[in-house]
């Protein structure tokens, strides 16, 4: 009985298991030896690099592996490096090059390389990577700072790509509806009103509602009817939150009808609506991400900008691990919502999974009147949509699959 495994399912398997399983699976073909063909070996070469117990002993030689466990398998070779980026951008799907990436980052730590411009080149950029960047945007050197400029501005360009229609029909859909208009427009019948009063033009023989006039909504929106103040931690486990955070600012600020304020904070507040309203990319190289936190400070900062508390919409995003004052901040939010404005708190702003964050104060907030929970960025115009309407958010957050603290 033949037992032998075929040769393409052997390699499968040599290229997940690495070069220290070689040996026992080559018993399982019938040569008794694994070929890999030239891709699957780049493949193979590049994992290694990465998830191997052991590294290369020599810079040029990717074969040869040390006995003595992992050394720096990519080493500090910047030519060496930015082959190996391009050979895994070359073998592998996107989603899978950014996964890849940042193991290589957190693995073999290798973050101080992409000071590199000729390593920068040749990074796929992802919001992650842009994370690290920003982190590390005080130490990057002045060759490299319009290399890693060009890198996170596509990012965002990405990102606002991404959400800027969403949020602009989100915004149009929600800011008066009350009003009325003469002109035509298809997409803005007001279908309620249009029959209610054109019952009495019921025809009874064809059971229709022959109208003799329709009723539209008025999509011209007046100038900075709404206030939208953004409050961001800026706090190191929030990073992927700052980023689309700082998207979402920028496209706020690009429509008239709203009146944005973007605020970022850790012990200090800094006040960055200008930087978000000209230029999102010099917004996000004005933040420092680590450092404490004090969310009842930047809460009592933003009040000011609080003109007309029913046309204030208030989004704090934090995971609410408080620094400093906890029961002022639960205050201030409380009374913030007793005084008519629209008040949430994103957990989390991203397309990751349940974050991590103080169920205490999020239970008190939410108690209150603040619901808390966290959000991707694709479910975000919705939530945005049903504030500005007046919609139970707690409500609407169920509905459309958020996850709630």
């Amino acid at each position: 009985m033949d037992n032998y495994v075929d040769s393409q399912t052997v390699s499968r398997w040599r290229m997940i298991l690495g070069a220290s399983a070689e040996k026992q699976l080559a018993g399982c073909c019938a040569g008794g030896s694994i070929a890999l063909s030239e891709e699957e070996r780049i493949m193979d070469e590049a994992l290694a690099a990465i998830y191997d117990d052991t590294g290369e002993e020599e810079a040029g030689q990717h074969n040869a592996r040390s006995s003595t466990g992992r050394n720096a398998g990519l080493g500090k070779s910047a030519p060496r490096l930015s082959k190996w980026l391009g050979d895994v951008r070359q073998c592998f799907p996107e989603d899978v090059v950014s996964i890849i990436q940042n193991d290589a980052m957190e693995r073999k730590g290798w973050k101080q390389l992409l000071f590199e411009p000729e390593v920068l080149a040749h990074v796929k950029p992802d919001i992650q990577l842009v994370g690290t960047l920003l982190s590390l945007k005080g130490k990057i050197p002045e060759n490299t700072k319009d290399t890693a400029r060009m890198l996170v501005s596509s990012v965002v360009e990405e990102l606002v790509k991404r959400l800027e229609q969403g949020i602009r029909r989100a915004v149009t859909g929600a800011l008066n509806r009350r009003q009325h208009s003469p002109l035509p427009s298809v997409s803005g019948i007001d279908w309620k009103r249009t029959i209610q009063r054109n019952l009495k033009h019921y025809d009874r023989e064809s059971r229709q509602i022959i109208p003799e006039k329709f009723y539209f909504f008025d999509r011209a929106q007046r100038s900075q009817e709404w206030t939208v103040i953004l409050d961001i931690d800026q706090s190191g486990s929030m990073a992927d939150s700052v980023i689309w955070a700082s998207v979402i600012g920028s496209i706020f600020a690009s429509i008239p009808a709203l009146r944005t304020r973007v605020v970022v904070f850790d012990t200090e507040v800094v006040d960055l609506t200008e930087q978000c309203a000209n230029d999102p990319v010099e917004m996000l190289f004005g933040i420092q991400l680590g450092g404490g936190t004090d969310i009842n400070k930047s809460v009592a900062y933003c009040e000011q900008f609080v003109e007309e508390s029913k046309k204030t919409l208030f989004i704090i995003i934090s995971d609410l691990y408080e620094g400093g004052n906890q029961s002022a901040l639960i205050r201030r939010m409380r009374e913030l919502r007793e005084a008519g404005v629209r008040t949430m708190c994103l957990l989390a702003l991203s397309d990751q999974g349940q974050p991590f964050y103080d169920e205490h104060v999020a239970k008190q907030l939410a108690r209150d009147g603040t619901p808390c929970f966290a959000c991707t960025p694709a479910l975000l115009p919705e939530l945005v949509e049903g504030a500005l309407k007046g919609f139970d958010l707690v409500e609407l957050a169920k509905r459309v699959g958020t996850k709630q603290g």
